[in-house]
C-alpha cells in the first residue's frame, strides 16, 4: 500500500469541491511516548486513508498532534479506534463548533523530531511530568487568591484578549516566549504558577518544563 498522497494538491482539491461528504472537523493532541513514530505514522495512515479522513497530523517521539476531519458516517468508528489504541485512548477531542466539509482536501501525517518546536532537549527532563489541570472554577478561585498568571500564547493572541492581570510575553515563538518567562518568574518558584492558551498543547510542555525549574506549583487550564 502507499502510505502517502500522489494526486496532485489541485485536483484534490477539485475533488473536495465536488465531493457531498459531510465531515466533522476536530484536532486533539497528546504527549506519550511512542517507541516508534515511524511505524506508528504508518498504522495511522492505513486505518485512516480507509476512513478517508483527511488532515495534518504530526508525530514524534514525545507524542501526536492532530487536526483534521473525519465522515460523519464514519465519527462513532473513528472515536471507537482512539478509545481502542493505548496511545490515543480516549484523548480529549476539541471538536468544531459547525461541521467543515472543506476544511481538508487531503491525509498528511509526518513523523517530526517534536509536535511543537520548543527549543528543549527533552534528555533534560521528563515532558510527560505536566502540571496540574484546573477547572474554570478551581483556576477563577486561584486567581483570586493571587496566583501568578501566564498567557502561553503568541503577543498577537494575547493582544486580542487576555486574563487580567496576566504576564504576557511579547513573544514571536514559543521557544523565546518559555525563555522569557523563565527570566520573569526567577525567585517566585514557590508561588502558585497558573497557565492558559490555545488547546493546552503549549501548556502541557511549558508546565513539565517548569516543574522541572523546580517551580513547587504548576497549573494550567483545562481544555
Amino acid at each position: 500500500m502507499i502510505l502517502h498522497n500522489r494526486i496532485d494538491k489541485r485536483i484534490l482539491r477539485e475533488m473536495i469541491e465536488k465531493d457531498p461528504t459531510h465531515r466533522r472537523t476536530v484536532s486533539f493532541y497528546r504527549y506519550a511516548p511512542i517507541e516508534d513514530p515511524h511505524a506508528f505514522r504508518d498504522k495511522l495512515y492505513m486505518d485512516w486513508s480507509e476512513m478517508t479522513c483527511l488532515g495534518r497530523i504530526y508525530v514524534a517521539k514525545e507524542g501526536i498532534n492532530a487536526q483534521m476531519n473525519v465522515p460523519i458516517q464514519e465519527w462513532n468508528r473513528f472515536v471507537e479506534y482512539l478509545n481502542d489504541d493505548e496511545i490515543l485512548t480516549h484523548v480529549p477531542l476539541k471538536i468544531a463548533v459547525e461541521d467543515d466539509d472543506k476544511s481538508f482536501y487531503k491525509l498528511k501525517i509526518k513523523v517530526r523530531k517534536k509536535i511543537v518546536a520548543d527549543g528543549l532537549d527533552d534528555n533534560t527532563y521528563n515532558p510527560w511530568d505536566t502540571g496540574n489541570h484546573l477547572s474554570a472554577k478551581e483556576f477563577n478561585e486561584a486567581l483570586e487568591q493571587g496566583a501568578i498568571v501566564i498567557d502561553m500564547r503568541n503577543h498577537y493572541e494575547s493582544e486580542v484578549g487576555h486574563f487580567k492581570g496576566a504576564i504576557t510575553p511579547d513573544a514571536d515563538t514559543f521557544r523565546q516566549e518559555l525563555e522569557m518567562v523563565e527570566e520573569m518568574l526567577k525567585g517566585k518558584e514557590d508561588q502558585k504558577v497558573l497557565m492558559y492558551c490555545t488547546g493546552c498543547i503549549l501548556c502541557e510542555k511549558a508546565s513539565a518544563y517548569f516543574k522541572h525549574l523546580v517551580f513547587k506549583d504548576v497549573n494550567q487550564l483545562r481544555g
